[in-house]
């Protein structure tokens, strides 16, 4: 069950904007979330949680989507997330391990509820703080976009010495090269 959820959990960034996502559901995201083990047990992350049509558009023009996709800048509408939820953590709290938990536990619970999501770092902070008034005293982390996803992604096993980057095709599939099992063990 957790390789098929980690196969499935994939970076969508094409999605069914028309289906929505309720705030309930996105607090369920998070109730599983704040389960998760956290450094020191310090739990220093907070989450904002959107899914109305105004902030979801302030949100999305303040992200980059797809390094390795140089001409394209992101979902067009009717393709974008229906929900976003934004980590912040306290200003000087340096809490990586636990961004990095806590977002893949949303992901893979949010593909687990038949939805799909994308983790972003790109993000213009200053703007998007003041776009959704992050309180004072926070910084933001990570967004994590989510909705139900439209596109189709494919895996694909490759060397270690290969290309890495990710691709579209004509058919705009999303592939996406994955270094094989053999490569990645140095030693046993």
């Amino acid at each position: 069950m957790m390789k098929e959820l980690v196969q499935k959990n994939r970076s969508y960034r094409r999605f069914y904007e028309e289906k929505k996502i309720s705030k309930e559901t996105l607090k369920e995201l998070i109730s599983i979330a704040r389960l998760t083990p956290s450094a020191a047990n310090n739990q220093p992350l907070r989450y904002m949680l959107f899914s109305d049509e105004e902030n979801c558009g302030k949100i999305f023009e303040t992200l980059k989507w797809a390094g390795y996709l140089q001409d394209w800048n992101g979902p067009e509408a009717g393709e974008r997330p229906s929900a976003y939820i934004v980590i912040v953590s306290p200003d000087g709290v340096n809490s990586a391990q636990d961004e990095g938990i806590v977002a893949q536990t949303i992901l893979l619970s949010a593909v687990d509820m038949g939805m799909g999501g994308c983790m972003l770092g790109a993000i213009d902070r200053p703007k998007l703080a003041e776009a959704i008034q992050v309180p004072a005293g926070y910084q933001i982390k990570l967004v994590i976009a989510l909705g139900y996803p439209k596109e189709h992604v494919v895996l694909e096993e490759i060397t270690a010495d290969e290309d890495k980057k990710y691709y579209r095709d004509s058919e705009q599939t999303h592939h996406v090269p994955k270094i094989c099992l053999e490569d990645l063990i140095i030693r046993e």
